[in-house]
């Protein structure tokens, strides 16, 4: 008995997803990382934060409405509110906030509006405002403040990131992998870094909130997270006096918040399940490439916009058969 494909006639049932829901969804899931950043770095997180989505919002609106000259207004739909939250938690607190206006210009007048808004750009916006800033202003963007200072915001004491001490030891300092914290310290957030980034638990809530609603699929996260274990366990296997441990790596740096919510963007990540995990799994590799053998201590931004750049590659690869065609034996 052969099934056939019964397409009933409209009215049809909506599935409810729309952008506007799926953009809050992600910046609800980013609510416990946003709340560990506060407790951490106190004013200097809530400056960085506010003023990134302030800029953020008005650079979208000012653009579209002066620039592009459109009557439609897109700054309710969530989207440069995302941007805004994903580009303040890249950077560290006690950043100048003109510094954090240009890197807003630059992740959407640049990163997004330049292509035709959302939908339209090839790279994460937020990670091209990032990455400029890293380029532009290393000193700033390289100075990371201890936590527990509530009250500091530019006079911040600073102090070395876990993932500098890390590329200390690859480059020679055989004391500097025994100066990282505790891995249940990483874990919770209790290490110098960006606003949003150090606490893999808050993080990983975020994931378990939005496989929960379905706002992305396991793929690209747990082939990235799978990924950087993997590599970086052989590596550290083969010198543990230089290369540190693959939980390190993980709970260190922008891999968490990286993995989790700007590789899964949909606008520039892969379409199927198969090309996410290529994906994912191309991340992983590059982000420990450049980590172990790199000159920033860092990859996670990198990797995900070169691999943004193969995306319509990957999903030219991956592309599923037609339904209906004939296959020819």
């Amino acid at each position: 008995m052969s099934k056939s494909l019964i397409v009933s006639l409209s009215p049809h049932v909506h599935g409810g997803d729309s952008v506007q829901k799926n953009m809050y969804g992600v910046i609800i899931a980013l609510v416990p990382a946003l709340l560990v950043s506060f407790y951490m770095f106190g004013l200097g997180a809530l400056v960085v934060t506010l003023t990134s989505v302030i800029a953020c919002v008005f650079f979208e609106w000012a653009i579209a409405k002066f620039i592009l000259k459109s009557k439609r207004t897109t700054i309710l739909d969530g989207s440069a509110i995302l941007t805004g939250l994903l580009l303040g938690f890249n950077l560290p607190s006690n950043m100048p906030l003109w510094i954090i206006i240009i890197g807003a210009l630059v992740a959407i007048g640049v990163g997004k509006m330049t292509f035709g808004g959302l939908g339209c750009n090839p790279f994460n916006p937020a990670l091209v405002g990032r990455v400029f800033l890293l380029i532009s202003f290393p000193v700033q963007m390289t100075s990371w403040p201890v936590t527990g200072q509530h009250l500091s915001y530019l006079d911040a004491e600073t102090a070395a990131t876990p993932l500098a001490l890390m590329k200390s030891a690859i480059h020679g300092d055989a004391s500097a992998l025994s100066q990282l914290p505790d891995t249940l310290d990483l874990f919770l957030g209790m290490n110098p870094g960006c606003v949003g980034e150090i606490s893999a638990v808050a993080l990983l809530l975020g994931l378990v909130y939005m496989l929960w609603k379905k706002i992305i699929t396991w793929h690209i996260p747990v082939s990235i997270i799978v990924t950087v274990f993997v590599f970086a366990g052989i590596m550290h296997l083969v010198n543990p006096e230089v290369y540190a441990s693959p939980f390190t790596h993980l709970f260190t740096g922008g891999l968490m918040l990286g993995a989790i919510f700007m590789a899964t963007d949909y606008v520039t990540s892969p379409m199927t399940h198969k090309g996410m995990i290529i994906y994912g799994v191309a991340i992983g590799f590059l982000t420990v490439v450049i980590r172990l053998f790199g000159a920033y201590p860092e990859g996670m931004s990198f990797a995900i916009l070169i691999m943004n750049a193969f995306t319509p590659l990957i999903n030219t690869y991956c592309k599923p058969k037609r339904f209906g065609e004939v296959v020819k034996k």
